[in-house]
């Protein structure tokens, strides 16, 4: 079992940044791959970038370049660190977790609301 517990979200004007964190706690197998989700109302969620343990990341085409994602493994934190945010960027962030062998995320987080005004 995984708990992730999001932080960070909030209201920013467009230009902005804002930084993401997920705490997770409980089995280590399960969080060896973590990433964010965002989700508008009415769309299915899309993927935002992921990270290994091991460092390798993944982005969105959406998120390169303005979006970066880390972890500590040590303290059992991702981060997403949001740059030149944009209206459009406006979602929910959901953290998730999953282990190396999962294709899918199996872990969720409750969901942080990123609102970017024009």
């Amino acid at each position: 079992q995984v708990q992730l517990v999001e932080s960070g979200g909030g209201l920013v004007q467009a230009g902005g940044s804002l930084r993401l964190s997920c705490a997770a706690s409980g089995s280590t197998y399960s969080t060896n791959v973590m990433g964010w989700y965002r989700q508008v109302p009415g769309n299915e969620r899309e993927l935002v970038a992921d990270i290994s343990r091991g460092g390798s990341t993944n982005y969105a085409e959406s998120a390169k370049g303005r979006f970066t994602i880390s972890r500590d493994n040590a303290k059992n934190t991702m981060y997403l660190q949001m740059n030149s945010l944009k209206p459009e960027d406006t979602a929910v962030f959901y953290c998730y977790s999953r282990s190396s062998f999962d294709v899918r995320p199996v872990y969720w987080g409750q969901g942080t609301q990123v609102t970017v005004s024009s």
